[in-house]
């Protein structure tokens, strides 16, 4: 038995040194008819010991069996099966054969292509929540959603801070988002969210319309497809663990100026996979895609309300004053991310200006409004006091009523 190195030697001094096998066995001390075997392999030697019998072989077909009944049985269940037949070793190696044979009785798993993107060509768009509630003011904190959207070529990154996953936030998301890239794609990808998907792989009428007033497509992926907008999946994981670990936030106005110098920063580095500064490659792709038109479509929430008696407005969770001077009149309500304002539709006159507020449970009174009340109260008791009475003289009751 020789090793490695001594088998390439023999085989330098018969190849290279052209020695005879006698001169070799001189030189080396080896047996003629190890010298000739080491000559003869081209391969180099190698040693082990025979493979153990395994205390798990006689209950392999047993264990075969119960996967093709139940690919995802678990090992504890199919230990328990094999113990009953009289398998007494250790779960270790139940779980190292399970990991051999368990892949051959599920369904093949999905394979990927590499993806090559065209300048301008898609923009993706999700919703991650932020593993924290932010602050709000009034001592209170609320559950929030970063809107998230990525341009594939260039990787470049925008976010925008929304309370809820209804359209009218979706839609101011998604404009706040293309402002900062700077221009449009020529396709906006989505996942089958409530407000942009419908049923079937059809868009909202919302979202559609959203998608004609700029002239773009769309991409609604199929259900558990998330891997087709790989790009920016990634960049999730990257939000928590790099934007969000070990900041604090004000409100939610400093959390989206600090998402927007952090959004600016990571577009200013080189990306691992592009080897490219991401600002430089996104102005390469600006120049492929359309420019923003002057206004973006409306996102604000609007709809019409008769002021009730009670002058008071409620909107997500809060109560906001309206004019008491237009009671039983109706207003139309314009709420924004940052105002709320409502407009007589008989006059044109403003009814109720407010800055919205996403704490909730309060009430928000304009003075004005609480003066008006005031007066109109003052103006009712006014016409509620008693009016006044003549008094007549007994004698004319005398001469009416004879004695």
């Amino acid at each position: 038995m020789i090793g490695v190195e001594r088998w390439a030697e023999i085989r330098r001094m018969k190849f290279v040194e052209e020695r005879s096998i006698r001169e070799i066995h001189r030189l080396t001390g080896y047996h003629r008819e190890t010298i000739r075997a080491a000559l003869a392999s081209d391969k180099p030697p190698r040693y082990g010991r025979p493979p153990r019998r395994s205390k798990l072989d006689p209950f392999r077909p047993t264990i075969e069996e119960l996967l093709d009944d139940e690919p995802t049985l678990s090992g504890v269940r199919i230990r328990e099966e094999i113990e009953k037949l009289g398998y007494d070793g250790s779960k270790t190696i139940v779980d190292d054969l399970l990991r051999e044979l368990r892949p051959r009785y599920l369904p093949p798993p999905r394979s990927f292509q590499r993806t090559v993107y065209r300048p301008g060509e898609l923009a993706q768009f999700d919703l991650t929540e932020p593993k924290a509630e932010i602050p709000v003011g009034w001592g209170q904190t609320r559950r929030g959603y970063v809107l998230t959207c990525k341009l594939p070529y260039s990787r470049a990154f925008a976010g925008a801070l929304v309370f809820s996953k209804e359209w009218a936030d979706i839609a101011w998301g998604m404009n706040r988002c293309l402002g900062e890239l700077g221009a449009l794609p020529q396709k906006l990808v989505w996942d089958r969210e409530g407000a942009i998907h419908r049923g079937n792989g059809r868009p909202t009428e919302a979202f559609a319309g959203f998608c004609g007033a700029l002239a773009l497509g769309w991409i609604i992926l199929e259900p558990g497809d998330c891997q087709a907008k790989g790009a920016l999946e990634r960049d999730h994981r990257f939000l928590h663990g790099n934007f969000e670990a070990g900041r604090r936030f004000a409100n939610q106005l400093d959390f989206q100026a600090q998402l927007g110098a952090w959004s600016a920063k990571i577009n200013g580095r080189v990306h691992r996979t592009t080897r490219a500064v991401v600002c430089e490659r996104l102005a390469t792709e600006r120049e492929r895609m359309r420019l923003l038109p002057a206004e973006l479509p409306d996102s604000d929430r609007r709809f019409v309300v008769r002021v009730p008696p009670q002058p008071y407005l409620r909107f997500d969770r809060n109560d906001y004053s309206l004019d008491p001077r237009l009671v039983g009149r109706r207003v139309e309500i314009r709420a924004t991310q940052s105002e709320l304002t409502a407009i007589s539709l008989d006059t044109g006159e403003i009814a109720a200006r407010h800055r919205r507020v996403f704490a909730g449970g309060l009430a928000f009174t304009d003075p004005a409004h609480q003066r008006a009340l005031e007066e109109l109260r003052g103006e009712r008791r006014a016409r509620r006091r008693e009016p006044e009475v003549e008094i007549r003289p007994l004698d004319r009751y005398d001469r009416l009523i004879p004695a």
